[in-house]
């Protein structure tokens, strides 16, 4: 059976955009495209995504034409995705005891519901959460899981 991974919008933006850590991030949607992984992310991701591009395009200079080329992937990216009621007693609780927002939370709240590993860009959100959460993992130092090629 495949690993899973929890993935939020600040490391799928990097499958589309030149940023740091893309190589990383898109070793994680490789082995998602091979099936050696299972992509997971709360609903929310899709406005979020959106919401990035949308600054991209308003305030840095991303072409029309690419966002929409973004927007479109984005619509069909490969995320098992769970709608946010079915998370919020768990991400309201972690968001309170951690300090963080409820968005946030939704994401650690589907690690720990699924067991696996929620890998995100946040430095901040790693920094404040991982001597209670050590599911959280910064992306420049995750790896894909023994056993995982991102490229078969």
């Amino acid at each position: 059976m495949p690993a899973s991974v929890v993935v939020d919008s600040s490391v799928v933006i990097k499958w589309f955009l030149p940023e740091p850590y893309a190589a990383q991030a898109r070793a994680i949607r490789a082995a998602a495209q091979t099936g050696a992984l299972i992509l997971l992310a709360p609903t929310l991701i899709y406005a979020e995504l959106g919401n990035i591009v949308w600054k991209k395009q308003t305030l840095q200079g991303l072409a029309a034409p690419d966002a929409h080329r973004i927007i479109d992937a984005v619509r069909a990216l490969p995320l098992s995705a769970t709608p946010p009621a079915e998370l919020l007693d768990d991400a309201y609780q972690i968001a309170v005891t951690h300090g963080r927002t409820v968005y946030d939370a939704l994401y650690i709240a589907l690690g720990l519901r699924a067991g696996c590993p929620f890998v995100t860009a946040d430095e901040r959100l790693v920094n404040s959460v991982k001597a209670a959460l050590p599911h959280v993992i910064r992306l420049g130092a995750w790896s894909l899981p023994t056993g995982i090629n991102a490229n078969s």
